[in-house]
């Protein structure tokens, strides 16, 4: 598996098309729809007494997989993670024990100034997995992903990665600083994080 050579030599990865198509659209006609619904709620910065809602710093709205019981799209994309999760620890013994998500949409104008995905104090969160789910995107489009690449830098070499549906981006949550440049249309992903045990960093 591709993922797993360039978890090893990098500490990233870009898979476009991980998804087949079919699944990839359940799942963002289900964020969508949601969205629409009001369902998604601000995001926050921060965890436990320090979360917050920094709209300086992140302007996302969230919905959590599992805050009811999980829709056959996102059981069988949780399901491909499984699999994905037993894989790394049988080639890369990472200890990871399990996984948590959420769906994720940028209205027009959202962005998510540079930061990493593990909690300030925390080694709890692994590996930073995110599926996009917009159909038709192009460019001019926003909400690019941009990371650096060179593990605890915050300048320097970066990669770009469009928001195009059934793409996935796997990186260590703890390594590498990134960043959601503003969003022109809605946006939608699936993002989350394998985790291992929550020990103090």
């Amino acid at each position: 598996m591709k993922l797993l050579d360039a978890i090893r030599e990098t500490g990233w990865c870009v898979w476009p098309g991980f998804l087949g198509e079919g699944l990839a659209a359940d799942l963002s006609r289900e964020s969508l729809s949601s969205w629409e619904e009001g369902v998604f709620r601000p995001a926050g910065v921060g965890r436990g007494e320090n979360l917050a809602v920094r709209g300086d710093v992140r302007t996302d709205h969230v919905m959590w997989l599992g805050d009811e019981a999980n829709s056959p799209c996102q059981a069988a994309y949780l399901e491909s993670l499984e699999e994905m999760r037993v894989a790394l620890n049988r080639r890369l013994f990472l200890g990871l024990v399990d996984f948590e998500g959420h769906f994720a949409v940028y209205p027009p104008g959202g962005f998510y100034k540079p930061h990493l995905d593990r909690h300030r104090g925390t080694q709890d969160r692994i590996l930073s997995v995110i599926l996009y789910l917009n159909p038709a995107w192009q460019p001019g489009d926003g909400g690019e992903l941009r990371m650096r690449t060179t593990p605890g830098e915050q300048g320097g070499d970066f990669i770009t990665v469009e928001p195009r549906m059934g793409t996935l981006v796997c990186f260590l949550a703890g390594d590498f600083w990134h960043e959601v440049l503003p969003a022109n249309k809605t946006r939608a992903s699936v993002t989350g994080w394998f985790r291992g045990d929550a020990v103090p960093a």
